[in-house]
């Protein structure tokens, strides 16, 4: 009996681990590009538009922590390049990733 409860305790806590990978928020920040990233944060929309057409991928900068995360779904991004934005999105912190599901110029 102990053994299937600690079983079952064990499933939970990696269950709960698991939902955590990937969590939903709303972050403020900046869409910039693989080459600069962060660098770019606020100031450099033209340079962030000429890197991406030559071919670097954008990403995206978290404004309070100065992250660089990779965005899955760069299509989502492509009006806001180096726009200071609000995005609702999907991020999975072991894989330094984020789902863009909304994205807004930041107010």
């Amino acid at each position: 009996m102990k053994r299937v409860l600690l079983m079952m305790l064990a499933i939970c806590a990696m269950t709960a681990t698991g939902a955590r990978a990937a969590d939903a928020s709303k972050l403020n920040g900046w869409i910039s590009d693989s080459m600069c990233g962060a660098k770019h944060a606020g100031t450099g929309a033209a340079c962030v538009k000429k890197c991406i057409e030559g071919g670097e991928k954008p990403v995206f900068v978290d404004e309070a922590k100065k992250e660089v995360w990779t965005i899955e779904n760069p299509d989502a991004v492509k009006d806001f390049y180096g726009a200071h934005v609000t995005v609702s999105a999907t991020a999975d912190a072991a894989k330094k990733t984020v789902h863009i599901d909304s994205i807004a110029e930041a107010k």
